[in-house]
Protein backbone atom coordinates (compact mmCIF):
# COMPACT_ATOMS: atom_id res chain seq x y z
CA UNK A 1 0.00 0.00 0.00
CA UNK A 2 1.20 3.09 -1.61
CA UNK A 3 2.38 5.99 1.67
CA UNK A 4 -0.18 8.72 1.71
CA UNK A 5 1.34 12.49 1.34
CA UNK A 6 0.26 14.27 4.38
CA UNK A 7 -0.84 18.16 3.53
CA UNK A 8 -1.95 20.91 5.99
CA UNK A 9 -3.87 23.79 4.06
CA UNK A 10 -3.71 27.13 4.86
CA UNK A 11 -5.92 29.94 3.25
CA UNK A 12 -7.53 32.89 5.67
CA UNK A 13 -10.57 31.91 3.12
CA UNK A 14 -12.92 29.39 4.81
CA UNK A 15 -14.74 28.17 1.62
CA UNK A 16 -11.44 28.32 -0.72
CA UNK A 17 -9.46 26.31 2.29
CA UNK A 18 -12.31 23.83 3.13
CA UNK A 19 -13.06 23.10 -0.83
CA UNK A 20 -8.91 22.56 -1.42
CA UNK A 21 -8.90 20.33 1.32
CA UNK A 22 -12.02 18.08 0.47
CA UNK A 23 -10.59 17.70 -3.13
CA UNK A 24 -7.46 16.88 -1.79
CA UNK A 25 -8.36 14.32 1.09
CA UNK A 26 -10.87 12.84 -1.41
CA UNK A 27 -7.52 10.86 -2.65
CA UNK A 28 -6.70 8.02 -1.35
CA UNK A 29 -2.90 8.82 -1.68
CA UNK A 30 -3.83 12.34 0.32
CA UNK A 31 -4.34 13.03 3.30
CA UNK A 32 -5.10 16.45 4.93
CA UNK A 33 -4.19 16.22 8.77
CA UNK A 34 -5.16 19.97 9.17
CA UNK A 35 -6.05 23.25 8.16
CA UNK A 36 -5.31 26.76 9.18
CA UNK A 37 -6.15 30.15 8.88
CA UNK A 38 -3.62 32.40 9.32
CA UNK A 39 0.66 32.02 8.81
CA UNK A 40 0.85 31.45 12.68
CA UNK A 41 -1.28 28.69 12.63
CA UNK A 42 -0.60 27.04 9.69
CA UNK A 43 3.67 27.37 10.84
CA UNK A 44 1.88 25.78 14.08
CA UNK A 45 0.43 22.84 12.09
CA UNK A 46 3.96 22.06 10.31
CA UNK A 47 5.63 22.01 13.75
CA UNK A 48 2.61 19.78 15.55
CA UNK A 49 1.68 17.61 12.23
CA UNK A 50 4.83 17.54 10.55
CA UNK A 51 3.32 17.39 6.91
CA UNK A 52 5.05 16.47 3.47
CA UNK A 53 3.60 19.15 2.09
CA UNK A 54 2.16 22.70 3.38
CA UNK A 55 -0.45 24.25 0.85
CA UNK A 56 0.36 27.94 1.85
CA UNK A 57 -1.80 31.13 0.64
CA UNK A 58 0.81 34.26 0.11
CA UNK A 59 -1.79 37.03 1.95
CA UNK A 60 -3.12 36.09 5.29
CA UNK A 61 -3.42 37.83 8.63
CA UNK A 62 -1.13 37.56 11.47
CA UNK A 63 1.63 36.29 9.58
CA UNK A 64 1.12 36.27 5.83
CA UNK A 65 2.54 33.20 3.59
CA UNK A 66 5.92 34.55 2.73
CA UNK A 67 7.07 35.19 5.99
CA UNK A 68 5.81 31.61 6.60
CA UNK A 69 6.93 29.74 4.11
CA UNK A 70 10.37 30.92 5.47
CA UNK A 71 10.24 29.36 8.71
CA UNK A 72 8.64 26.43 7.38
CA UNK A 73 11.42 25.81 4.76
CA UNK A 74 14.17 26.30 7.35
CA UNK A 75 12.78 24.55 10.21
CA UNK A 76 11.63 21.41 8.65
CA UNK A 77 11.74 19.32 5.35
CA UNK A 78 8.43 20.39 4.45
CA UNK A 79 7.62 21.37 0.83
CA UNK A 80 5.70 24.30 0.39
CA UNK A 81 3.45 25.26 -2.54
CA UNK A 82 2.37 29.14 -2.63
CA UNK A 83 -1.67 29.77 -3.28
CA UNK A 84 -1.48 33.27 -5.33
CA UNK A 85 -3.71 35.32 -7.29
CA UNK A 86 -0.90 36.05 -8.84
CA UNK A 87 -1.58 39.19 -10.83
CA UNK A 88 -2.25 41.15 -7.39
CA UNK A 89 0.62 39.71 -5.75
CA UNK A 90 3.87 41.00 -5.66
CA UNK A 91 5.38 38.61 -3.75
CA UNK A 92 5.84 35.52 -5.77
CA UNK A 93 9.28 36.10 -6.30
CA UNK A 94 9.98 36.79 -2.92
CA UNK A 95 7.84 33.77 -2.00
CA UNK A 96 10.27 31.14 -4.17
CA UNK A 97 13.19 33.00 -2.36
CA UNK A 98 12.52 31.67 0.87
CA UNK A 99 12.34 28.39 -0.34
CA UNK A 100 8.67 27.27 -1.60
CA UNK A 101 9.18 24.48 -4.29
CA UNK A 102 6.12 26.50 -6.20
CA UNK A 103 3.31 28.10 -6.91
CA UNK A 104 -0.78 27.58 -7.98
CA UNK A 105 -2.98 29.83 -9.10
CA UNK A 106 -6.23 30.04 -6.95
CA UNK A 107 -8.72 28.99 -9.39
CA UNK A 108 -6.41 26.17 -10.90
CA UNK A 109 -8.31 23.02 -11.95
CA UNK A 110 -8.72 20.14 -9.67
CA UNK A 111 -6.90 17.37 -11.62
CA UNK A 112 -4.17 20.57 -11.42
CA UNK A 113 -4.18 21.05 -7.78
CA UNK A 114 -3.90 17.28 -7.06
CA UNK A 115 -1.12 16.63 -9.38
CA UNK A 116 0.99 20.01 -7.79
CA UNK A 117 0.29 18.14 -4.33
CA UNK A 118 2.22 15.10 -6.09
CA UNK A 119 4.80 16.52 -7.63
CA UNK A 120 6.07 18.98 -4.84
CA UNK A 121 5.56 15.80 -2.28
CA UNK A 122 8.06 14.08 -4.61
CA UNK A 123 10.46 16.19 -4.79
CA UNK A 124 10.01 18.41 -7.67
CA UNK A 125 9.83 21.87 -8.24
CA UNK A 126 6.12 23.29 -9.58
CA UNK A 127 7.01 25.92 -12.38
CA UNK A 128 6.24 24.42 -15.46
CA UNK A 129 7.68 26.67 -18.38
CA UNK A 130 4.60 28.73 -19.66
CA UNK A 131 4.49 29.80 -15.58
CA UNK A 132 8.42 30.28 -15.89
CA UNK A 133 7.96 32.93 -18.81
CA UNK A 134 5.46 34.60 -17.07
CA UNK A 135 7.11 34.77 -13.44
CA UNK A 136 10.58 36.15 -15.26
CA UNK A 137 8.24 38.99 -17.19
CA UNK A 138 6.17 40.06 -14.18
CA UNK A 139 9.14 40.10 -11.39
CA UNK A 140 12.54 39.11 -12.75
CA UNK A 141 12.91 43.34 -13.80
CA UNK A 142 12.77 43.80 -10.68
CA UNK A 143 15.54 45.03 -7.59
CA UNK A 144 15.38 41.34 -6.31
CA UNK A 145 17.05 40.36 -10.04
CA UNK A 146 19.84 42.59 -9.83
CA UNK A 147 22.94 40.87 -9.97
CA UNK A 148 24.64 39.61 -6.60
CA UNK A 149 28.77 39.37 -6.64
CA UNK A 150 28.26 36.30 -4.44
CA UNK A 151 26.24 34.48 -6.55
CA UNK A 152 28.06 35.65 -9.53
CA UNK A 153 31.33 33.88 -8.05
CA UNK A 154 29.29 31.02 -7.28
CA UNK A 155 28.78 30.16 -10.70
CA UNK A 156 32.61 29.38 -11.74
CA UNK A 157 32.23 25.66 -10.50
CA UNK A 158 30.14 25.73 -13.38
CA UNK A 159 31.02 23.77 -16.44
CA UNK A 160 30.47 25.74 -19.95
CA UNK A 161 27.96 23.04 -21.05
CA UNK A 162 26.15 23.55 -17.29
CA UNK A 163 26.23 27.40 -17.79
CA UNK A 164 24.46 27.17 -20.46
CA UNK A 165 21.88 24.75 -19.03
CA UNK A 166 20.85 27.09 -16.47
CA UNK A 167 20.28 29.73 -19.04
CA UNK A 168 18.36 27.89 -20.60
CA UNK A 169 16.08 26.66 -17.63
CA UNK A 170 15.69 30.71 -16.82
CA UNK A 171 14.26 30.90 -19.95
CA UNK A 172 11.71 28.70 -18.90
CA UNK A 173 12.46 26.04 -21.13
CA UNK A 174 11.76 22.55 -20.34
CA UNK A 175 14.39 18.96 -20.49
CA UNK A 176 13.01 18.26 -23.74
CA UNK A 177 13.71 21.42 -25.13
CA UNK A 178 16.78 22.11 -23.40
CA UNK A 179 17.86 18.84 -25.17
CA UNK A 180 16.78 19.67 -28.69
CA UNK A 181 18.52 23.09 -28.25
CA UNK A 182 21.79 22.07 -26.37
CA UNK A 183 21.62 18.85 -29.47
CA UNK A 184 22.05 16.21 -26.38
CA UNK A 185 19.49 13.56 -25.06
CA UNK A 186 17.43 14.43 -22.09
CA UNK A 187 19.11 11.88 -19.79
CA UNK A 188 22.10 14.45 -20.54
CA UNK A 189 19.94 17.42 -19.53
CA UNK A 190 18.28 15.85 -16.39
CA UNK A 191 22.26 15.25 -15.55
CA UNK A 192 23.43 18.71 -16.30
CA UNK A 193 20.65 19.87 -13.77
CA UNK A 194 21.57 17.66 -11.26
CA UNK A 195 24.91 18.59 -11.06
CA UNK A 196 24.48 22.09 -11.22
CA UNK A 197 21.75 22.58 -8.84
CA UNK A 198 24.62 20.52 -6.50
CA UNK A 199 27.36 22.48 -7.30
CA UNK A 200 25.24 26.16 -6.67
CA UNK A 201 23.64 24.08 -3.13
CA UNK A 202 20.36 24.62 -4.63
CA UNK A 203 17.34 22.40 -4.30
CA UNK A 204 15.45 22.81 -7.10
CA UNK A 205 14.74 24.65 -10.97
CA UNK A 206 12.43 27.56 -8.98
CA UNK A 207 15.91 28.30 -7.07
CA UNK A 208 18.20 28.10 -10.46
CA UNK A 209 16.00 30.29 -12.16
CA UNK A 210 16.22 32.75 -9.24
CA UNK A 211 20.06 32.35 -9.21
CA UNK A 212 20.35 32.53 -12.83
CA UNK A 213 19.13 36.34 -12.70
CA UNK A 214 20.74 37.05 -9.15
CA UNK A 215 24.28 36.30 -10.80
CA UNK A 216 24.00 38.60 -13.83
CA UNK A 217 24.10 35.33 -15.78
CA UNK A 218 20.62 35.97 -17.53
CA UNK A 219 19.21 39.20 -18.08
CA UNK A 220 15.44 40.19 -18.17
CA UNK A 221 14.36 40.36 -21.81
CA UNK A 222 17.87 38.74 -23.11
Amino acid sequence: MAVSVRIVVADDQELVRGGFAMILDAQPDIDVVAEAGDGVAAVAAVREHDPDVLLLDIRMPRMDGIEAAGIVCAETGCRVLMLTTFDHDDYVYDALRTGASGFLLKDVRRDELVNAVRVVAAGEALLAPTVTRRLISQFAAGPAARPRQAAAGALEALTARERETLQLIARGLSNAEIAEAMVVSEHTVKTHVSNLLAKLGLRDRVQAVIAAYESGLTVPGA
